[in-house]
């Protein structure tokens, strides 16, 4: 499955793209939106995921508020940053809990690709943080880069581990190849969220081509 991952649109133009996708990620930190909005963002029978990234000018409470009301709204999964402190992920997560949401617990690096080991103990770190998906995405520059990455799928835990920037986009065509839930893309090429992203009509092409060949 592609996750669409919506940013820098209104609400009326992200309602469009997820009344047509089969699972969107809202981008709540690059979305102007109301109290009002998260309703119909999140209306259960849309599959949503509810992002909120931190943002200097956006308090920690306010974010964690958000992304509750997302989850009592309908959201299906909620992404909290496995480095938030505990009281921020278990509010968040226990809401979830109570509303068949399932939680991503996501770690980020835009600098570089972990050794292994240290890859290994932030998988085991999202886990232990009650997640239900793991969610790892770094910066790639080298094929050694992306096969750490993608040796996380031996695991067989439920997780999404991804390369960001040029070099990483074969991790994204190969996580739903070798396991992962879903792979993340953008609308088009104009609107991506993250470096290396593949729009996903080109995305959903080249993993047809691949699972028919």
């Amino acid at each position: 499955m592609i996750c669409v991952s919506i940013a820098d649109l209104n609400v009326s133009e992200a309602i469009k793209i997820i009344e047509s996708s089969e699972l969107c990620e809202i981008r709540l930190d690059r979305i102007k939106f109301t109290d009002g909005d998260i309703e119909k963002l999140f209306n259960p029978k849309y599959k949503t995921i509810a992002t909120y990234r931190p943002v200097e000018s956006v308090p920690d409470d306010e974010r964690k508020r958000v992304l509750i009301a997302a989850v009592n709204a309908g959201a299906s999964y909620v992404d909290v940053e496995v480095e938030n402190n505990d009281s921020f992920k278990n509010e968040i997560i226990d809401a979830a809990k109570l509303k068949d949401c399932k939680t991503i617990v996501s770690y980020h690096n835009y600098e570089k690709t972990p050794v292994i080991r240290e890859l290994e103990q932030i998988m085991r770190w999202c886990f232990e943080s009650s997640a239900d998906i793991a969610k790892i995405a770094c910066h790639v520059d080298s094929v050694e880069g992306c096969s750490r990455l993608l040796s996380l799928y031996s695991y067989g835990n439920p997780i999404i581990s991804i390369g960001m920037g040029h070099e990483g986009k074969i991790t994204r065509i190969a996580a739903t190849l070798l396991g992962a839930p879903f792979t993340y893309a953008s609308i088009d090429e104009s609107k991506k969220t993250a470096p290396g992203q593949f729009d996903s009509e080109k995305l959903k092409t080249i993993i047809e081509m691949i699972r028919n060949s």
